[in-house]
Formats: structure tokens, C-alpha cells, sequence
């Protein structure tokens, strides 16, 4: 499902450069519910990053379900992630003057679904996160924990291969948290979408299936 070759990133300022990956090999199979894990500045958020299409790497090669990531255009990267890739962010990223369901359906409407579907699917994916009758609320009338649950709706509707989450649980309390990683263990198995999560939490890596451990920019 991804392949990452020999990847290396380097960020250059005026008189510096950081190397922030140091030659990564990997390889994430489909249907895995797997980590990523390091301390702050170990590399794992620019890991996560370059695997979903939203940097490029320095040397080195990325392949998403066997297309090759180099090469490709800033328009043909965004093609690449609407279709197979869904992201969760751990301030959520919701709009927020949109609802709940307007939030979740946004996604949708780029995807060019409309009518009828986009409201079943829609309304499918808030059920299926535990909001049912709460798709009309804006994220400042949500708790945390439900603010992070519409946005893996909204990551889950567009029916991804892949579905990458930096650092779900940072900004919610232990027990939430545990509720959002049951959860998305449970949508794991359902759909067999491949999770591949950015941690430095002992409770994602504890669930993790498996576990990739990061230090300065290399793998353990």
C-alpha cells in the first residue's frame, strides 16, 4: 500500500540546513493499524507529511498504492490525495462556521458527489463516529472529543485507502482519547482502511499493531 525508499529531508534556511530524515526505508501494508512514534524533532510529523502528498522528499521515493509520488505536480498531488488518502489533525481543522454534517459533506462536494449520495453518505459517516442528531452543531458548540470525531467523518466519507492522523489524541484527555483510538480500531477492522498515525502517546503506540520507532530523523 506505501512504500517509502531511501527517503532523506532536508530543510535549508540562510545559513543552515536540518536534515530532518536521514535515508528512511518502510513499507505499510494494507488494512494496518500502525505508529509512527519519536520524541519531538525525531522526524515522525515530516514522515507523516511526505506520505500523504503534502511535502516531497528531498531524495528518495514515496509509492501510494504503486504510483510513485516524485515527479508529480502540485495539481496531480491534490488528485492524488483527495482520492486515497483522508487526514485527521490534531486541532481537528474544522471550518468553523460550518456544521457538523456541512463539514463532513465538504469533502464530498470536492469529489464532485452531490445530491442524494452525499446526504446518505453524509449522514452514514457522523452515525457511524457516534453523532448521529448533533450534525447540525458548529465545532464551538462540540466537546473536543466530538470535534475529533467529525473530522475522522469526514476523513472516513471519502472512503480513502488510507487515513493518516498526526497526533490524534495531544489535545484531548485520556479517556476521550482512548474512546477515539477504540473507535478508529473498530472503523480499522469494518472498512480495513490502512491507519498510520504520528505519535509520541504510550496509548497510541500500546494499540498500535505495529510500531515504527523514529530518532533523529532515522529508524531505530
Amino acid at each position: 500500500m506505501i512504500r517509502v525508499d531511501k527517503v532523506t529531508k532536508e530543510y535549508r534556511t540562510d545559513h543552515t540546513a536540518v536534515r530532518a530524515l536521514r535515508g528512511v526505508s518502510l513499507e505499510i501494508r494494507a488494512g494496518e493499524f500502525m505508529a509512527i512514534a519519536g520524541p519531538s524533532g525525531s522526524g515522525k510529523t515530516t514522515l507523516l507529511n511526505l506520505i500523504g502528498c503534502l511535502d516531497v522528499p528531498s531524495t528518495g521515493e514515496i509509492y501510494i498504492a504503486g504510483e510513485a509520488v516524485s515527479g508529480k505536480s502540485r495539481i496531480e498531488l491534490a488528485t492524488l490525495r483527495r482520492q486515497k488518502l483522508g487526514f485527521v489533525f490534531q486541532t481537528f481543522n474544522l471550518i468553523p462556521v460550518l456544521s457538523a454534517y456541512e463539514n463532513v459533506s465538504f469533502a464530498l462536494s470536492l469529489l464532485g458527489v452531490d445530491g442524494r449520495e452525499l446526504r446518505e453518505r453524509t449522514l452514514r459517516a457522523l452515525k457511524e463516529v457516534g453523532l448521529a442528531g448533533l450534525e447540525k452543531r458548529k465545532p464551538g458548540e462540540l466537546s473536543g472529543g466530538q470535534q475529533q470525531r467529525v473530522a475522522i467523518a469526514r476523513a472516513l466519507v471519502k472512503e480513502p485507502q488510507i487515513l493518516l492522523a498526526d497526533e490524534p489524541t495531544a489535545n484531548l484527555d485520556s479517556d476521550t482519547g482512548r474512546e477515539i483510538l477504540d473507535l478508529m480500531a473498530a472503523l480499522n477492522q469494518t472498512h480495513g482502511t490502512t491507519f498510520v498515525f504520528s505519535t509520541h502517546d504510550p496509548m497510541v503506540m500500546e494499540l498500535a499493531h505495529r510500531l515504527v520507532m523514529l530518532h533523529d530523523g532515522a529508524i531505530r
